[in-house]
């Protein structure tokens, strides 16, 4: 019996296989193997986009705050939850930002050996010619009667150079060849693209720690000064001073929208918005300028848009003895597409006991079946403000801060309106109504328009357009420019005297042209050397 037919028949289980374990330092190599993978980059960009959904989806705190506020109110059991997983602050959360670390690190750990790949192949020459082209695509071999060895590879050299190839003559066994390359730049945009992704993210990420961004609602006649203290809401990034705000100062002359009046299927649609304002720079001049939705105002180094508009009715409290304890306008906030609009006015002072008054206004006002009134169009053609009277602690003495578009009637008493013995009081501009118990009275006295305003500023945002245009035009290189390996092999036949030439070529990467390229560099061949084609 053979030594194999022993081993064979043996009944010793095999002994199992066991494979080899990796150290630490190891570990950490195939793990940064992996991370620095091109695939891996690929994935990571991927769940960035799918990240960023839900920002988009969501009002987020550092751009919407009064949106946020509005959906923990509409979703009282949902928004904490969603709160929870940072879902209002998704590109300042824990799991943004690790995806966006990860991709970073990928991305420079990926960029950076092929770039040292790459500036080596660029110092080398091109590879010596293969022994057999006729295994390569294109292949394609003519011979010549009446040409010279060394002149037919001096042409096939010059017409190479002229496509811009890098050419290098070689010599092996008596054979004369030319070995051509070129698409070095395919590589180098691919490059570019990588690396100004690597730019769009420091960018982004230093810009957005650098950056604010505030609100602020501004009626007709009254300035807003760059100041902290003068924002309603304000969101600054991490590495926020205040030394970042430029001082200047921003005054709403006029606020004008134009609706749609010819259409019967639009009317009342907003046509265009426009604010009249007037700008003023520290140690500047006055300078009128305009706000529009689609254009923004640029002071600076901010850019201030154009977020919303609404009415706010002036309105004047007076006490028993007429004496003058309120008098201003006061933004009304729209519930309807015809701005049917509800506002706040709270009353701690000069009256026996606080009072809070809810107000609802409606600029072209009408009444329902069923008695209520609501505005039929959004323009000032017959505006009515109606006021709701509470009574009571309005809250406010308690040194926590309350916001001036809500009030917190739980505490307190109903004066007027539904549900009680006097009817709300309703008024039209220049018209008084009293105050119940003697309490005193309200003027109408006219209506103001307001702007609601969003001032940002992003110091990166010129380095972000600036990789972004470098992103997309190293992309584009590296799509249209095609990385080819050219050969032309020429070789005397003793038995008939005349020179066999082959050409041939290699692509790297899908090239559906290559083939026509090799005949295009065959024919200028053909004409370099004064030869017809056959």
């Amino acid at each position: 019996m053979s030594p194999r037919s022993s081993v064979m028949d043996s009944t010793e289980p095999p002994a199992p296989v066991r494979n080899a374990k990796l150290n630490l330092a190891e570990s950490g190599r195939w793990v940064w193997t992996q991370l620095t993978s091109m695939r891996t980059a690929l994935i990571l960009l991927l769940l960035l986009a799918i990240a960023a959904i839900p920002g988009s989806l969501l009002p987020q705190r550092a751009a919407d705050p009064n949106g946020v506020t509005q959906y923990f109110s509409a979703n009282p059991d949902l928004a904490p939850v969603l709160d929870k997983f940072q879902l209002f602050d998704v590109y300042t959360s824990a799991w943004f930002s690790a995806i966006y670390l990860l991709l970073f690190v990928s991305l420079i750990g990926c960029v950076i050996p092929r770039t040292k790949h790459h500036w080596d192949a660029l110092r080398q020459q091109p590879p010596r010619t293969p022994s057999r082209l006729d295994r390569l695509p294109g292949f394609t071999e003519r011979e010549f009667s009446g040409v010279a060895p060394e002149a037919a590879l001096s042409a096939a050299d010059r017409v190479l150079r002229a496509a811009r190839y890098r050419v290098v003559r070689y010599e092996r066994d008596g054979v004369l060849s030319v070995s051509a390359e070129r698409g070095y730049l395919r590589e180098t945009g691919n490059l570019i693209f990588h690396f100004a992704l690597v730019g769009v993210l420091i960018t982004v990420g230093l810009g957005g720690g650098f950056a604010y961004n505030g609100q602020r609602v501004i009626v007709e006649g009254q300035a807003f000064s760059n100041t902290l203290i003068a924002y309603d809401s304000f969101s600054p990034g991490r590495f926020f001073s205040d030394s970042a705000l430029q001082p200047f100062n921003i005054t709403l002359n006029s606020f004008t929208t134009r609706y749609e009046e010819r259409n019967a299927n639009a009317i009342g649609q907003p046509i265009d918005y426009t604010a009249d304002v007037t700008t003023t720079l520290r140690g500047g001049d006055p300078t009128p300028a305009v706000i529009k939705v689609n254009q923004p105002l640029n002071i600076g180094g901010t850019s201030v848009y154009l977020l919303g508009n609404g009415y706010a009715p002036v309105i004047t409290v007076r006490n028993a003895a007429g004496q003058v304890i309120f008098n201003d306008a006061v933004a009304f906030l729209p519930q309807d597409k015809n701005f049917t609009s509800v506002g706040i006015i709270k009353l701690p002072d000069g009256l026996p006991t606080q009072l809070g008054l809810v107000g609802f206004f409606y600029p072209t006002v009408s009444t329902g079946h069923s008695g209520a009134s609501f505005s039929m169009y959004p323009d000032l053609l017959d505006p009515m403000v109606t006021l709701n009277v509470y009574q009571g602690d309005l809250g406010i003495n308690e040194g926590l801060p309350k916001s001036v578009y809500a009030l917190d009637t739980s505490g307190m008493t109903k004066l007027t309106g539904t549900k009680t013995d006097l009817p709300s009081l309703e008024m039209k501009p220049g018209e008084t109504a009293a105050l119940p118990n003697g309490m005193g009275s309200v003027t109408f006295d006219s209506v103001k328009k307001y702007v609601s305003l969003d001032v940002h500023h992003d110091p990166a945002q010129g380095w972000v357009l600036g990789f972004a245009i470098m992103a997309m035009l190293g992309l584009f290189t590296s799509l249209l420019i095609p990385r080819r390996r050219m050969w032309v092999s020429i070789q005397p036949v003793e038995k008939t005297k005349k020179l066999l030439v082959e050409y041939a070529a290699l692509a790297r990467g899908d090239d559906p042209t290559l083939e026509a390229a090799v005949g295009h560099i065959v024919d200028a061949h053909i004409r370099d050397l004064g030869l017809t084609r056959d």
